[in-house]
C-alpha cells in the first residue's frame, strides 16, 4: 500500500469521539426499529457505509490515485466481502453519518460513539476494531509549558467543540479554540507558532500526523489518559447486522486480518490489541 496522502484533505479531528458530545440527534433515533435490515441488505447485496474520506490513516484519500482508503475503509470492505456483499462509501461528517444512520440511509458510521454518552442508547455498536488512548501534541522546543493535565489550565486547546478531547480540555480549563474541519498542517502549524498551545485527541492518529510532517516543530508529549475504543455504529434495533459485523470482525481478529491491516496504517502498530494502561481516566460528566 503507498503511503502517499495530500495533507490538504487531512483533518485532525479525531471521529472515534467526535460524536461523544454531539447535541444534533434526533429523539426520534432512540427508536428500537423492527429487525428487517439484514434482509434488505442481502436483497439489494449492497452495504451502505458513511465514512469521513479525510482522516488519515483511517479514512483517505491516496494523493496519486484519489482512491479512498485506510484502516477503517479496509476494514469494513473485508467485513463486507465476508459478508459476501459489495460496500457502497459515503464520505461525509459527524453530524451527517448520525442523521443518515437514523434515518436508515446508511447502514453502518464508520466511528465510535461513547457507549457512557448521552447518545449510548440510541445505537447498536460492533465490536471494537481499534483501541487506542488520549495524547497531546504540543511544541517541541518547551512542551508548551505543560508537563501535567493539571498545566492545561488557561493554555490554549485546538479542536472540535463536541470531541471528548475538548471536554477533557475543558475540564482543566483550557481556553478553547475551536477548527472546523482544518487540516492536519493547520493544527499543527499553529501549535508551532504559538497561536494556540496543544492538540488533545488520539494517541495513534497523532503520532502519524507528527510524523508525517516533520518540518514543523512540535511533538506527541509523554502525558495519556482515557483509554478509547472504536467501533461501528448502527441504528438501534437492527440487531442481526450488527451480529452478522461482529462474527465477521471476531474471525479477522482470530485470523490476524485486523493485526496486518493495522500495521499497514499504523506504522507496524496493533491498533486492534487493547494494550495494558497505567494513566488517569477521567470522568467527563457533562454532556
Amino acid at each position: 500500500m503507498g503511503k502517499i496522502i495530500s495533507f490538504g484533505l487531512l483533518t485532525f479531528i479525531s471521529l472515534n469521539l467526535a460524536a461523544c458530545g454531539s447535541n444534533e440527534v434526533s429523539n426520534d433515533s432512540s427508536a428500537t426499529v423492527p429487525d428487517t435490515a439484514w434482509n434488505d441488505i442481502k436483497e439489494k447485496g449492497t452495504l451502505n457505509v458513511a465514512t469521513s474520506g479525510t482522516l488519515y490513516p483511517s479514512s483517505f484519500h491516496q494523493a496519486d490515485t484519489d482512491d479512498l482508503t485506510g484502516y477503517e475503509v479496509e476494514v469494513i470492505r473485508e467485513v463486507a466481502n465476508r459478508l459476501a456483499l459489495t460496500i457502497e462509501f459515503t464520505e461525509m461528517g459527524v453530524d451527517g453519518m448520525l442523521t443518515s444512520v437514523n434515518s436508515g440511509a446508511i447502514d453502518v458510521a464508520a466511528m465510535g460513539i461513547d457507549r457512557n454518552g448521552e447518545n449510548a442508547d440510541k445505537y447498536n455498536y460492533t465490536t471494537p476494531y481499534k483501541y487506542s488512548f488520549g495524547a497531546m501534541v504540543v511544541r517541541e522546543s518547551d512542551n508548551s509549558d505543560i508537563e501535567k493535565l493539571e498545566d492545561l489550565a488557561g493554555k490554549k486547546a485546538a479542536g472540535a467543540a463536541t470531541t471528548s478531547y475538548m471536554k477533557v480540555a475543558r475540564h482543566y480549563g483550557a481556553e478553547e479554540v475551536i477548527y472546523d474541519n482544518a487540516t492536519n498542517d493547520q493544527y499543527l502549524q499553529d501549535v508551532a507558532n504559538g497561536r494556540t498551545d496543544v492538540i488533545l485527541n488520539d494517541f495513534y492518529s497523532q503520532k502519524m500526523a507528527v510524523a508525517a510532517l516533520p518540518e514543523i516543530p512540535v511533538k506527541v508529549h509523554d502525558i495519556f489518559y482515557n483509554p478509547s475504543e472504536t467501533n461501528f455504529a448502527i441504528k438501534k434495533g437492527n440487531d442481526i447486522l450488527t451480529e452478522k459485523i461482529d462474527t465477521a470482525l471476531e474471525e479477522m481478529k482470530a485470523d490476524g486480518t485486523l493485526t496486518e491491516l493495522s500495521g499497514q496504517f499504523y506504522d507496524g502498530d496493533d491498533v486492534s490489541e487493547q494494550i495494558d494502561y497505567d494513566f488517569p481516566e477521567i470522568e467527563l460528566v457533562e454532556g
